[in-house]
Order: structure tokens, then sequence, then C-alpha cells
């Protein structure tokens, strides 16, 4: 199982709604008609979902995915905050992390390296607990989402 946190508005539902659709497309199509580049067609309309506090979680998760709203630069201080936030929990220091930069598609978004230098992500990953990953997606485009998964199966020796 997979954990899936971020600030409200960052596309939550809409990655999980992406990724069920190529799930779908892997499970009833063959492997021949399966591209890579597969349509995804429009994305799909998505309610805000509400969340949970970190410290209301009981069951141990083997594996987090973090994602973060590019595009939104006032949230991303607050977004770096609850990064931390949840690395430093105790019952997520065996967890492999995954931090999503999210809407790459947009124009208006921070490069990579400007969100990695504002997220100390190098300091981060030194000195973190856990295995982190960091991608970039799209989840309305579907940019990356096939990185995604591949995380996901890799590391779904991780679950119990």
């Amino acid at each position: 199982m997979c954990l899936l946190l971020g600030a409200t508005g960052v596309g939550k539902t809409l990655l999980l709604k992406r990724l069920q659709n190529i799930l779908h497309q892997l499970f009833t199509l063959t492997l021949d008609r399966l591209h890579m580049d597969a349509d995804l067609g429009e994305a799909p309309v998505t309610l805000p979902t509400v969340g949970t506090n970190l410290t209301d979680l009981i069951l141990r998760k083997r594996k987090i995915t973090f994602v973060v709203d590019c595009a939104n630069i006032v949230q991303i201080s607050s977004s770096c905050v609850q990064l931390l936030s949840v690395l430093s929990a105790e019952p997520l220091h065996s967890a492999a992390v995954l931090i999503l930069f999210n809407k790459r598609d947009l124009p208006c978004t921070m490069s990579l390296v400007e969100l990695k230098s504002l997220f100390r992500m190098d300091e981060i990953i030194r000195t973190a607990p856990q295995s982190i990953t960091t991608l970039e997606i799209s989840a309305r485009s579907g940019q990356g989402l096939q990185d995604v998964l591949s995380w996901l199966f890799s590391n779904h020796s991780h679950d119990t």
C-alpha cells in the first residue's frame, strides 16, 4: 500500500485517476496494442478530497508518494514544511519515498533545479532515513506517469 500526500490542490486525485486509467489499459489491452504514449483522453473532473493528519495514521506505511504543485509558487514553502514533517515521522522512517513535482506541463513553473534548491533536496536526501526518489510529472498530460508506475512496482517488495 502507498500513502499519497501533498497540500490541497496539488493534483493527488487526478494523479490517482490517471494511474488507474493506465493500469486499466495494462490489464485490458494486449501488450502489442499498448503504447507508452497511449492517449489518456481528457483530464477527468476531480473534487477536492479531505486529508488526514499524519499523526492520525496508525499503520506503518512502506511507500509514501508526496506531490508538490510546481505551478503554485505561494504553496512551495508550505509543501516543503509538510514534506519535512512526513520524513521526520518515526512510523515512516522505513518507507520508500517518491516526491513528485507535478504540473510540469504548465508554462509558469519553476525549473527542477530551482525547486530542488528551494527544498534543499540534496540535503534532505542525504540526511533522511528514507530512500527518496524525485520525479517530474504532469498528471494532466500524463508526462512521467509511466515512471511513477515503474517506481511503485519496483518498490513492491517494501509492501507487507
